[in-house]
């Protein structure tokens, strides 16, 4: 009896030891890390799409996405001036925690035509009765991509119903030779600034 009776103790004594290595909240300590990575690459994604927001020159009219990888952070998108792009790689290499940064932001071409094909999509999508309300924040929610008579619209909308109203008006504009719908759905949306 007395040997069952140790038997058992020193069963529930590994047992004790198995699971001290836990945290204070009763988290295996890997778990505690992975929790701090994801936080961490949390931050450090809000903090990036916070400097490439507030970049002076960012409008309607660009489309600034990235992509964290650890302390690696890649820019893609499209802008219309040279500067917005030297500008925001700049602002993201400053940001603490990052180590390195991929500039992949395509500079639009300069032509006349895409600048008035530009005027006349934000006419027409953020005239429309349903989607003027994006137009009142500070950068609007649907940005309007020109490249050789060919639009691209980019962004988050409320619904689906927005998205195809805005695909609907953006081929409605005279001389655009093609309409790319890339609009998300809120709740489905990917990392964009």
């Amino acid at each position: 009896m007395q040997k069952e009776i140790r038997a058992l103790f020193a069963a529930l004594m590994l047992t004790a030891l198995g699971t001290t290595v836990t945290n204070a909240a009763g988290l295996p300590q890997g778990d505690k890390h992975q929790r701090n990575e994801e936080k961490y690459r949390t931050k450090l994604a809000n903090e990036v799409r916070h400097q490439l927001v507030m970049l002076p020159w960012y409008s309607v009219f660009d489309n600034l996405a990235f992509r964290v990888d650890g302390d690696r952070v890649t820019l893609m998108g499209q802008v219309t001036r040279p500067t917005l792009k030297s500008g925001a790689e700049g602002v993201v290499k400053n940001i603490e925690g990052v180590a390195t940064v991929k500039n992949e932001i395509e500079v639009l071409p300069l032509s006349p035509m895409d600048d008035q094909l530009r005027r006349a999509v934000f006419r027409a999508v953020y005239g429309e009765a349903g989607l003027n309300r994006y137009a009142v924040q500070a950068i609007p929610a649907i940005h309007i991509i020109v490249k050789n008579g060919n639009v691209a619209l980019e962004g988050v909308v409320d619904s689906e119903m927005d998205s195809n109203l805005a695909n609907l008006r953006a081929n409605q504009v005279p001389n655009v030779f093609s309409v790319k719908n890339n609009l998300v759905v809120a709740g489905n949306s990917k990392k964009r600034a």
